[in-house]
């Protein structure tokens, strides 16, 4: 299984339709910053949101572990985080990932495409959807209610990329059938 190195946007994504799991299931750990860890656990529990819960039992489990940033790597975060116009948390979520030889899991864009320049494979919530339909984890029906569920809580795709992400499941499912 490989190491994997998770941004908050899809851990919140992932809680939010009930999928967090699918991550435990899928790469067994996952590692997270500190600030990761503000942003998806301790900020989503001041505001009294759902989805830290899952966060939260997530970390408890042991399989959520929030990995410390070595000191060097954090002064290089500020660095980065400066020039490409960043956040400090998602540079050193970058960082991380490459210093572990880790995957990245990621949502935003400019971090996914920063994080293929430094070499590193991307996962997405999508992707993650669609892989776990592939492992048999999940259904298409939970992918179309994912694309549904997120688009009413400000994940929403373009409609495009959520016929392209249909359709991939459609044909995940199809393979699976055989």
């Amino acid at each position: 299984m490989p190491r994997v190195v998770a941004d908050a946007g899809p851990l919140i994504h992932l809680a939010q339709i009930g999928k967090l799991q699918l991550l435990e299931r899928l790469f067994q750990k996952v590692l997270i910053t500190a600030r990761v860890k503000v942003e998806a656990f301790d900020e989503g529990v001041r505001l009294g949101r759902v989805d830290a819960e899952a966060v939260g039992k997530a970390l408890s489990e042991g399989w959520l572990r929030v990995e410390p940033v070595p000191e060097r790597l954090a002064k290089l975060a500020v660095k980065l985080a400066e020039g490409e116009n960043i956040s400090r948390a998602d540079a050193e979520t970058l960082l991380l990932a490459k210093e572990k030889k880790a995957e990245l899991l990621v949502d935003e864009k400019v971090l996914s495409d920063l994080a293929k320049m430094f070499g590193l494979k991307v996962w997405s919530t999508w992707t993650i959807l669609l892989e776990s339909l592939s492992e048999g984890l999940i259904e298409v029906a939970d992918v179309e209610n994912a694309i549904s569920e997120l688009g009413r809580k400000r994940h929403k795709l373009r409609e495009k990329q959520a016929s392209e992400i249909l359709d991939a499941a459609k044909q995940i499912a199809t393979r699976r059938a055989r």
